[in-house]
C-alpha cells in the first residue's frame, strides 16, 4: 500500500498532496476495563488541500487535537481511531506519514543547554537521508535558519538561563518550525502553533507557515483564540463543536453560513471570537448551547459546503483509481541514518548535556571532593596497625561504600524523569530506537561515573592512610568504581520510565521485583513516593553489608540477601585490599581478645579472602541485571505509547 501511495504521490506531486478523510471517529478507550469510554470524533469527513492553510477551530474538548493527531497517525496511547485517512485518494498509513509529514508539537521539548546550530544538526542526522553530505546539510540548515530568521541566534543557547543570550518564547516556536521543515514535508501538522506568544511572535510564525503553504505544500494546524490577523491568514477553516464538524470551509462561506443559521456576526467582533463562541459547549448544557451545536452541526451536514467535500472526496478517489501503476520513474527509496551514526550524534547529545549543566556533574564533583577532603581530614593519624587502626579502617571502607552508593542513586531521581517527555516524542516520530538511546546515555554518563568514584577514592585514601601499595590503592579504585556504576544501574536508569506498566503490570510484578530498588523508581510515580519505599529497601541492605552483623547470624530466611547486595561484596572486597597478608597488628593499647592478623579480621565479619573476584563478578552480574530489566521497561513505557 505505502508503494502505491509512494507512486501517487509521485504521479500528482505537481498538484501538491491533498489529505482527505470520511467516516472517521475518534474514541478514547479505558484500558483496564478495554471498553470505550468517550467518542471524543463522530463520523466527520473533510479535506485539506496542498498551497492553503487549513485551521481546526473550536472551543476546549470540542476535539481539535484528537481530529488532528488521528489524522497524522500520531494518536495517545488510550485512543482508537476509526476511518478512512488518504492522500490524494490512496489510504494513508502510519508509515507513510511519518516519513511524509511533520508535525509540530504544543509542547516545545528542547536539550536547553544546546545551541540552536548543534540541536538543528542533530535533528538533520536523525532525521535526514543517509546518503546526504554533510556539506549539504549544512548549506540546508543555514538557509532554513535565515528563512525563520535565526541565522544571527545560531549560536545562542536554547534554554536553561536567566540571561538574552537564550532564546525567546517566540524563537524556540520558530527553531521548532524550522526543526520540522529539515524533510520538507508534503503534510505539515501544527498543534496550537501560536499558544504562549506574544501579537508579533504569533504573527511572524503564521507569516513563515504561509511562506511554506505557498511551497505547494498541504498545512494543518489547531488553533485556540487566533486574532482577526492571523484568522485573516487562514485559507480554509474547519469548525468543531463536541467531535462534530460544524463548518468547513472558507472564513467568508463561515460567516455567511451562521448568518443564515440566524446568527449574525457583528461588525466590529473578532470572527473567530464570533464563531468559536456561538459553538461554546457549557459544561452542564443548561444554557441552551448544546442544541445550538447541534443545530448548526445537523445544518452543516445537508450544506452546500458540505456537498462540495464529498464531491472533492469522490474526484481524489476516482482520480487515485485511475492511476496507472508503473507509469511513473519510481524515486529512491529513503535510506535510515546508519545506527552506528545514530549512536555517535546520541552519545554526543549526551555528553553536552552533561558537560553543560552544572546540577549534572560540575557540582557533584565539588560536592565529592568537599566530601572526600572532610571525612579524610577526620581520620588523619587514625588508621594504624592496632585494634583502634581496625575500628578506623571500617569507619574509611564504610564511607567509601556508602558515599558512592546512596548519593548516586538518589540523586537521579529528580533529574531523569525530565528527559522521558524528550524521549517518548522523539521515539515515536521514528528517529531512533530504544537501545540506541539507552546504550548512548549510559555511554554519555561513564566519564562522571569514573571521574567521581576516582576524585573521592583517592582523597580519602591519601588522607586516612590506608594501606600504603600502589597495587592496593588501584583495586581500591576499581572496586570503589564498581559500586557507584551498580548503585547508579539501580537507581538511575527506572527513573526514565516511572510509568513502565499498567496497574495490572503493576501487580504482577510487584513481588518479582518488590526487592529490588529500581523497581520503585518504575513503579511509583511520584519521587517522594518511590524514596519512601526505597529507604527501607536501602537500609536492608546496609545492615547486611557486614560492619553492623555478622553473615552467619543471620536468619535463615535472610541469608540469601547476601548474594544480591552489592554493598556486601564491595565491604568485603574493600576489607580484603586491606588486611590480606597483613601479620602484624598490635595489641598494646587495647584489652584481650586481640585480632592479630589480617585473616583474623575478615572472619570477624564472615569475609572470605578467597572471595574478592567473585566479589567483582557479582557485581558485574548485579550490574548487568539492573541495566537489562531498565532496558525492557523502557522498550515497554515507549512501545505502550
Amino acid at each position: 500500500m505505502d508503494v502505491k501511495l509512494d507512486a501517487s504521490r509521485r504521479g500528482m506531486h505537481h498538484e501538491g498532496t491533498m489529505l482527505s478523510w470520511q467516516n472517521l471517529s475518534v474514541y478514547a478507550v479505558d484500558q483496564n476495563q478495554r471498553t470505550i469510554s468517550k467518542q471524543l470524533i463522530n463520523n466527520v469527513r473533510g479535506v485539506v488541500r496542498p498551497g492553503e492553510i487549513t485551521a481546526i477551530l473550536g472551543g476546549s474538548g470540542a476535539g481539535k487535537s484528537s481530529l488532528m493527531t488521528a489524522l497524522a497517525f500520531r494518536a495517545e496511547a488510550g485512543v482508537v481511531v476509526h476511518g478512512d485517512v488518504r492522500v490524494n485518494g490512496v489510504s494513508a498509513s502510519s508509515s507513510y506519514m511519518r516519513r511524509h509529514s511533520g508535525f509540530m508539537h504544543q509542547e516545545d521539548m528542547f536539550i536547553e543547554t544546546m545551541t540552536v546550530l548543534e540541536h538543528i544538526w542533530f535533528m538533520a542526522r536523525m532525521k535526514l537521508d543517509g546518503r546526504i553530505r554533510s556539506l549539504d546539510i549544512r548549506l540546508k540548515i543555514d538557509q532554513l535558519l535565515r528563512d525563520v530568521g535565526l541565522i544571527e541566534r545560531r549560536d545562542a543557547r536554547i534554554g536553561g538561563g536567566d540571561d538574552d543570550k537564550v532564546l525567546s518564547g517566540g524563537e524556540k516556536k520558530r527553531l521548532t518550525f524550522a526543526t520540522e521543515l529539515l524533510t520538507d514535508p508534503e503534510i505539515l501538522f501544527l498543534d496550537e502553533p501560536t499558544t504562549g506568544q506574544d501579537a508579533h511572535s504569533a504573527s511572524v510564525l503564521v507569516s513563515h507557515m504561509t511562506s511554506f503553504a505557498l511551497r505547494n505544500r498541504t498545512v494543518l494546524c489547531t488553533i485556540h483564540q487566533p486574532s482577526s490577523t492571523i484568522f485573516d491568514s487562514f485559507h480554509r477553516i474547519i469548525l468543531l463543536a463536541g467531535g462534530r464538524v460544524a463548518f468547513a470551509g472558507t472564513s467568508t462561506q463561515a460567516i455567511q453560513f451562521f448568518s443564515s443559521q440566524g446568527y449574525e456576526c457583528p461588525w466590529n467582533y473578532n470572527p473567530a471570537d464570533f464563531l468559536v463562541t456561538t459553538l461554546a459547549i457549557a459544561p452542564s448544557g443548561a444554557d441552551g448551547s448544546g442544541r445550538v451545536a447541534q443545530k448548526i452541526c445537523d445544518a452543516f451536514f445537508t450544506s452546500e459546503a458540505c456537498n462540495e467535500i464529498d464531491a472533492v472526496l469522490q474526484q481524489e478517489l476516482d482520480a487515485a483509481r485511475s492511476e496507472i501503476p508503473g507509469n511513473n520513474r519510481e524515486s529512491r527509496a529513503f535510506v535510515e541514518p546508519r545506527c552506528w551514526l545514530q549512536l555517535y550524534w546520541l552519545i554526543h547529545r549526551g555528553f553536552l548535556q552533561v558537560v553543560r549543566d552544572p546540577s549534572v556533574q560540575l557540582i557533584r564533583v565539588l560536592q565529592k571532593v568537599s566530601i572526600a577532603t572532610t571525612a579524610g581530614l577526620c581520620f588523619v593519624g587514625a588508621v594504624n596497625l592496632n585494634q583502634l587502626g581496625i575500628q578506623a579502617v571500617d569507619g574509611v571502607i564504610y564511607l567509601l561504600v556508602c558515599e558512592n552508593t546512596f548519593f548516586p542513586m538518589y540523586a537521579t531521581l529528580a533529574l531523569i524523569p525530565q528527559e522521558l517527555p524528550l524521549l517518548l516524542r522523539e521515539y515515536k516520530e521514528g528517529m531512533y530506537s530504544v537501545h540506541l538511546y539507552y546504550l548512548a546515555r549510559m555511554i554519555s554518563l561513564v566519564p562522571g561515573l569514573l571521574v567521581e568514584p576516582i576524585l573521592f577514592t583517592v582523597i580519602m585514601y591519601w588522607l586516612a592512610g590506608l594501606r600504603p601499595a600502589m597495587d592496593a590503592l588501584g583495586l581500591t579504585i576499581l572496586v570503589v568504581i564498581f559500586t557507584m556504576n551498580v548503585s547508579t544501574a539501580c537507581g538511575k536508569p527506572f527513573h526514565l520510565f516511572q510509568v513502565a506498566f499498567s496497574t495490572t503490570d503493576y501487580l504482577c510484578l510487584q513481588e518479582l521485583f518488590r526487592l529490588s530498588g529500581c523497581f520503585f523508581s518504575a513503579v511509583y510515580q511520584s519521587v517522594p513516593l518511590a524514596m519512601a519505599y526505597l529507604v527501607p529497601f536501602d537500609y536492608a541492605l546496609m545492615i547486611t553489608m557486614g560492619p553492623f552483623l555478622k553473615l552467619g547470624s543471620l536468619p535463615l530466611y535472610l541469608r540469601w540477601i547476601r548474594y544480591f547486595s552489592w554493598l556486601l561484596h564491595s565491604t568485603e572486597a574493600l576489607t580484603i585490599i586491606q588486611w590480606r597478608g597483613v601479620h602484624n597488628i598490635s595489641c598494646e593499647t587495647t584489652e584481650l581478645p586481640c585480632l592479630t592478623e589480617g585473616a583474623e579480621v575478615l572472619d570477624r565479619y564472615d569475609f572470605d579472602e578467597r572471595n574478592f573476584w567473585p566479589d567483582i563478578v557479582l557485581m558485574t552480574a548485579i550490574y548487568a541485571v539492573f541495566h537489562l530489566l531498565a532496558y525492557v521497561f523502557l522498550w515497554r513505557r515507549c512501545r505502550s505509547k
